[in-house]
């Protein structure tokens, strides 16, 4: 039995209200997508705008120039200990393939500035570039990158090499993997949308309580109370 009228009335119609503002957001209306996905780009590029750590890391590899480097890199495969030995000699160090074996020797500052160059030609979204040098999908370069960078912190830490060590992992996590995420996707400034950002962060926090204020009146204007 409905006890309050006109409260069940009002929070029926929040209710349905809210309802049809989600249906709307549903709808591909915003540039050929719906508001969430527009949102959820919108925010992967402003995100990406403020990740861009090649200076710094470029900085950073300058503190190990002159350091030569004698490591053997076991790969998950021989296919993929291949397509690395192009990066390493691309960069101009002596790298030599044995099956899932790649051992590499030279500057170590040389290898990271090559890897860092073309992590910054991918948070650029010029993979095309990328795969002009190497003959192979661009997102492959980068990910052997990646994978060799992470094996050589490994194979220096075992040389007690840890400062090297250490910048290989730093050019690996904010410059590699970084680019690796954002790719194709269009760095974006947060003040060039900041209206639209307030108003999604502030839309969001009143869609939620338009919600949980339409069940309130429903419930109470049917009579169910919480008790004890």
């Amino acid at each position: 039995m409905i006890v309050n009228k006109k409260e069940f009335t009002g929070g029926f119609a929040l209710l349905a209200l809210f309802f049809i503002v989600l249906v709307v957001m549903f709808q591909p209306i915003f540039n050929g997508k719906n508001a969430m996905a527009y949102l959820d780009a919108m925010y992967n590029s402003i995100s990406k705008g403020s990740v861009n750590y090649i200076s710094d890391l470029r900085e950073n590899v300058k503190t190990v120039e002159g350091k030569k480097v004698s490591l053997k890199l076991t790969y998950s495969t021989a296919v993929q200990a291949e397509q690395s030995e192009k990066l390493f000699k691309s960069a101009g160090v002596q790298a030599a393939v044995n099956g899932k074996e790649l051992g590499i020797n030279g500057s170590i500052s040389t290898i990271l500035e090559s890897c860092l160059g073309d992590a910054d030609l991918m948070y650029h979204n010029k993979g095309d570039e990328v795969s002009g040098k190497y003959d192979m999908e661009p997102r492959r370069a980068i990910f052997n990158w990646w994978t060799s960078l992470g094996l050589m912190e490994k194979a220096l830490n075992d040389q007690s090499e840890f400062k090297l060590a250490k910048v290989s992992a730093s050019v690996m996590k904010k410059g590699v993997e970084t680019a690796y995420n954002y790719y194709e996707i269009v760095p974006l400034n947060i003040m060039d949308e900041l209206w639209l950002v307030i108003f999604s962060l502030i839309f969001y926090v009143v869609y939620t309580l338009w919600y949980g204020f339409a069940i309130l009146f429903v419930f109470e204007g049917w009579g169910l109370n919480l008790g004890h």
